[in-house]
């Protein structure tokens, strides 16, 4: 059986990668995910000697990844986490615990592997490569891709120009296509930038339609006081634009910060260029979604990793009609709950691949019975 399967394989389909591509060139070159690998894989996971379908999101997200590489082949080995770090000015308005600088440090931090997710990507065998997307202060050695040096205060005026979220998200997207040249099969998605709860509770507080109060939480700790304070000024900012009825990239230059639009552009990216993206937590999460209002079809190239303890998380995920693998408690961010997720799909993979199956071993096939 496993032969048959290796038999019908679908080659790689490899895009072209074009250099400059602009977002809206993106948007028109996205393909749906490729139904038939996907398909192809899950004949195989059911050919395999085990009750069928018991492995869960393991054999869900393999079939996924089957999809997004328009190949049943499925690869993972070379896998990558991009944290998007940049500052937000929304802080000004007290909205966090802890002030910009906090960003810069952790940025630095994930190249000494002192950081959380860099400590796991250590232990699962992934690259990490932090990208300056718009920090407010330049560091020695984080790459530099920078926007702006951080975002505007939204309380008082737009968080950055729409020409810019654009730029930000097609940086996004031109990352993607580098990585895939270099042999990347996985990319997860992370971040860093201190005011980002607040950023991003706006931007799902708009697309959804919801009030802020129930989308914001305490992000890293924040007093009730703060709390209150938070969520009156996201109500305020979405009501003085009225950002429910605006479009993504109007919200996400309303409201938005530069690691969200980046973030937003490895998800296009992937879609774009047949690679899978993780999504990681709240922050993550909430630029999937933009990435879905900007194409549908980005959809097919995402896999959810974990629920944040962020109220808006779950929402979101449900939206997505996306099943995480973890509901651990976790909202640490960084891009640590979609790292904790690499083993899982190793391990995945490597079944997918080496198991026997009930006809190598000579018993009788599970029959899916109604």
């Amino acid at each position: 059986m496993a032969d048959k399967m290796a038999d019908t394989y679908k080659t790689d389909t490899r895009t072209a990668i074009r250099e400059g591509e602009t977002l809206e060139e993106t948007l028109r070159s996205i393909e749906p995910y490729d139904a038939e690998a996907a398909s192809l894989c899950k004949k195989r996971w059911d050919s395999i000697a085990k009750p069928l379908h018991s492995l869960g999101w393991m054999e869900d997200s393999i079939a996924r990844i089957a999809g997004a590489q328009h190949s049943a082949q499925v690869r993972t080995e070379k896998k990558i986490l991009i944290p998007m770090c940049a500052d937000n000015g929304i802080v000004a308005e007290g909205v966090t615990q802890t002030g910009q600088e906090v960003t810069a440090i952790v940025a630095e931090n994930f190249l000494d592997d002192k950081s959380c997710a860099a400590i796991i990507c250590q232990m699962s065998g992934a690259q990490i490569r932090p990208i300056d997307i718009g920090m407010a202060v330049d560091t020695a050695r984080v790459e530099k891709r920078k926007i702006a040096y951080g975002t505007k205060n939204f309380a008082k005026e737009p968080a950055m120009s729409r020409e810019e979220a654009v730029r930000a998200v097609e940086t996004g997207i031109r990352l993607v296509a580098e990585l895939k040249e270099e042999g990347y099969d996985l990319i997860a998605t992370g971040e860093m930038g201190i005011g980002n709860t607040t950023t991003s509770s706006a931007v799902a507080s708009s697309l959804l339609a919801v009030d802020a109060r129930e989308m914001t939480g305490r992000g890293a700790g924040l007093s009730s006081e703060g709390l209150q304070r938070k969520i009156q000024v996201i109500q305020e900012a979405i009501e003085r634009w009225d950002l429910t009825q605006k479009d993504p990239i109007t919200v996400l230059s309303c409201v938005g910060g530069f690691d969200i639009a980046g973030i937003t552009g490895l998800f296009l990216g992937g879609a774009r260029y047949h690679v899978p993206v993780l999504i990681d937590g709240f922050i993550s999460s909430v630029a999937a979604l933009l990435a879905v209002r900007l194409c549908p079809q980005a959809k097919g190239y995402m896999l959810a990793t974990h629920v944040s303890k962020e109220p808006a998380s779950r929402r979101i995920l449900e939206e997505l009609r996306l099943a995480p693998a973890l509901d651990a408690g976790m909202c640490l961010g960084e891009g640590s709950g979609a790292a904790a997720a690499f083993p899982l799909i190793d391990m995945g993979t490597r079944i997918y691949h080496k198991m026997s199956t009930f006809e190598q071993i000579q018993v009788e096939a599970y029959q899916e019975l109604s």
